[in-house]
């Protein structure tokens, strides 16, 4: 289990000072975390009052969990894979296969945490492979606890019957 450790206030750029301005970055789909410029994201840290960091504390409220988390490798998803891996579950995370690198090092970040990190690099855009990641986490950790539906995309429409399976 990680220690709290609090993290100095970032200075005059701190995301809680007025004006504060989010840098804006372009890749094409799917981004890759891995080529992100600074400010890098944070995964395991909450923002403090003072505009710093600190090191969120786990408290063991997944221990024995199994967690398939699509769109895993990264973003919202790398975040969650780590921090369920701080309460004690392990996870079985889902990406496009373009995405390995950022969902390497997720897996590092999970196992630095103490828990199993398995990977599956499949289209989630079919039911037969959604059938698939069912069976692997299965597999691979005896069972399925949660489910976190992270991986998406925004795709504008005049109406939800005009989306498709």
């Amino acid at each position: 289990m990680q220690q709290y450790t609090e993290k100095p206030a970032r200075g005059p750029e701190s995301q809680f000072q007025p004006g504060h301005q989010i840098p804006i970055q372009h890749q094409k789909m799917p981004g890759l975390e891995a080529e992100l410029e600074d400010p890098k994201p944070v995964s395991a840290h909450l923002p403090t009052d003072d505009g710093g960091y600190q090191t969120y504390k786990a408290a063991g409220k997944l221990t024995g969990k199994r967690a398939i988390i699509t769109g895993g490798d990264s973003g919202i998803g790398r975040a969650i894979a780590i921090l369920f891996a701080m309460e004690g579950a392990s996870s079985l995370i889902v990406y496009l296969p373009e995405e390995e690198t950022d969902a390497q090092e997720t897996k590092r970040r999970v196992q630095e945490a103490g828990r199993d990190c398995h990977c599956l690099a499949i289209d989630l855009r079919s039911k037969e492979n959604c059938r698939k990641i069912v069976d692997t986490a299965v597999q691979c950790m005896g069972g399925i606890d949660i489910l976190v539906n992270n991986a998406a995309f925004q795709k504008m429409l005049n109406d939800i019957s005009e989306l498709d399976e």
